[in-house]
């Protein structure tokens, strides 16, 4: 623990301050460093003196603590990975306090920015007040960090509303990070992402934003990836803005990954799984716990929000049988019926029906990747099915969905990203039997900017084609929500284009869930 306490501000700065701009500069101001409001690269391109130009984040919120994020690197997008940082341990100062002036300090502390982790900090303050705002920043040597706010959950039996946005796929060089810009301004309690926070891919012709770096596959290619997209003023917003729950898909690591089993044969995919593995630990606000291993990473866990919702938060990656017949849509694919093929592998299948079994929330949330409603892609008598979603793997999905409709589960709700596109649907017990109970509902988050400005199209033959999805389009955004005791409402967030700067978002569609009826109503 550090002894020496940064000097206090000398005037009071406004949330809304913090909020949309000005954390930069109150970090500053207070301990009499340099803003970095003025030099942030946005693009990844210049150097910076000053050590913070990643930002801050928090994440992982329980009653009693959260976990505060940053990474050192004064050169940020360094083509070898190690941000402009020494070979050495850096000592970090951190606080977290109750006002953004920081009069009120309740915690302080040392944590070692190391060299073998990319020179990150991940702070896990315990013995917090549940429910509660907190704002933290961070110094290295004369640097002061941005500010950000977070909060704790709840105390386990209190019914507190929250708003809670979500979005998934944010593709550097195809588009502006607005969309996160716009998740801050809704001011939420908390903000998760489903995967495919950055993209492996090098620089393609038609490229909004020059992406740096080749194709990733070495740990250096996966810091400066991260580092580059870190840089990003719009998601450095979100991230100071509210605690995140994150978990990946596939382009944290490649297009398509299952287990061990990459895209395409390559023998170098081990050491390229724990060199993402690796980066994705060291630039996201995750506990200790989920520290990798080697090619492995403890990434499925359970955060509860009160008595109000449970966030079961999943991994449909690391633990999937290959792709069935040979991936894609496929139709007549008899082998996505096996019995035996697992998307969350029998462990973490086992962890989220008894996390079902035992549930006492209002509502519990599964935080996942790819569509798990069944969802017939061909128009016409000739059925096609995403052989990479939950299509893939019916009866895995089957016994989830049966388990969230028999078991202690009040209300359930499965959150989705992935696909580039919003959509709304029932989830039924067998979705091969369209009479059959109810059990929950999906809510699908299109990208923040992957596939570009897109269009207005409702894709009516794919509604036609599956009477239990009510809602689709094609447009970036996010998805905000509100869970209440009484209700779950989600708006569907959508912005005009990705590919120009500061596109106002609207809604598209609104839909109430209410307590107890597992039906989705136009709001």
């Amino acid at each position: 623990m550090s002894e020496s306490t940064p000097s206090r501000p000398a005037s009071p700065v406004s949330r809304r301050s913090v909020l949309l701009g000005g954390a930069a500069a109150l970090g500053a101001t207070a301990l009499g460093g340099s803003t970095l409001a003025h030099a942030l690269p946005g693009a990844g391109a210049g150097r910076l003196a000053e050590p913070f130009t990643l930002g801050v984040a928090s994440g992982d919120p329980l009653p009693d603590g959260v976990v505060l994020w940053t990474r050192l690197a004064p050169t940020p997008t360094a083509d070898d990975g190690k941000g402009g940082m020494p070979d050495k341990v850096v000592p970090v100062q951190w606080e977290i306090a109750e006002d953004e002036r920081f009069s009120k300090i309740v915690q302080k502390g040392t944590a070692d920015a190391a060299p073998e982790m990319g020179h990150s900090v991940h702070v896990e303050p315990e013995g917090l007040r549940a429910g509660a705002e907190y704002f933290y920043r961070f110094k290295a040597g004369n640097a002061v960090s941005p500010v950000g706010r977070t909060r704790t959950a709840p105390a386990p039996d209190a019914m507190d509303e929250l708003t809670m946005c979500f979005t998934s796929c944010s593709h550097f060089g195809q588009g502006y990070f607005t969309a996160y810009r716009r998740m801050a301004e809704d001011q939420p309690g908390l903000i998760l992402h489903l995967g495919d926070y950055q993209y492996e891919y090098a620089a393609q012709d038609d490229d909004v934003r020059k992406v740096l770096g080749p194709e990733t596959r070495t740990l250096a290619n996966y810091r400066q990836r991260h580092a580059q997209y870190k840089t990003d003023e719009d998601l450095q917003l979100a991230h100071a803005t509210a605690p995140w729950l994150v978990v990946w898909d596939d382009h944290e690591l490649e297009n398509n990954w299952a287990d061990e089993t990459p895209e395409d044969p390559d023998e170098g995919f081990r050491k390229r799984r724990e060199a993402a593995f690796q980066a994705y630990y060291e630039n996201m606000p995750l506990r200790v716990g989920s520290k990798p291993a080697g090619i492995d990473l403890q990434l499925y866990r359970r955060i509860r929000w009160g008595a109000l919702a449970n966030f079961h938060m999943l991994d449909t990656r690391q633990y999937r049988d290959d792709q069935a017949c040979g991936d894609g849509v496929q139709d007549g694919c008899d082998a996505r019926l096996d019995e035996g093929r697992s998307i969350t592998g029998p462990e973490q299948e086992k962890w989220i029906t008894d996390g079902f079994g035992s549930s006492e929330a209002k509502w519990d949330v599964l935080g996942q990747q790819v569509i798990f409603s069944k969802i017939d892609l061909t128009p016409g008598k000739e059925e096609g099915y995403n052989m990479d979603a939950w299509d893939g793997y019916v009866a895995n999905r089957d016994r989830i969905a049966s388990a969230m409709a028999d078991s202690n589960v009040q209300n359930g709700v499965v959150l989705t990203g992935d696909v580039h596109r919003h959509w709304a649907a029932e989830i039924l017990r067998t979705h091969d039997d369209a009479e059959s109970t109810p059990a929950g509902v999906e809510f699908v988050s299109t990208s923040v900017s992957s596939g570009g400005d897109g269009d207005d199209d409702g894709k009516e033959d794919v509604l036609k084609e599956n009477p239990h999805v009510k809602f689709h389009r094609n447009r970036r955004g996010y998805i905000r929500t509100k869970f209440t005791a009484s209700e779950l409402r989600a708006d569907y967030r959508v912005l005009p284009s990705v590919t120009k700067k500061d596109a106002k978002a609207s809604t598209a569609a609104s839909f109430v869930v209410e307590d107890g009826t597992p039906r989705l109503n136009e709001a």
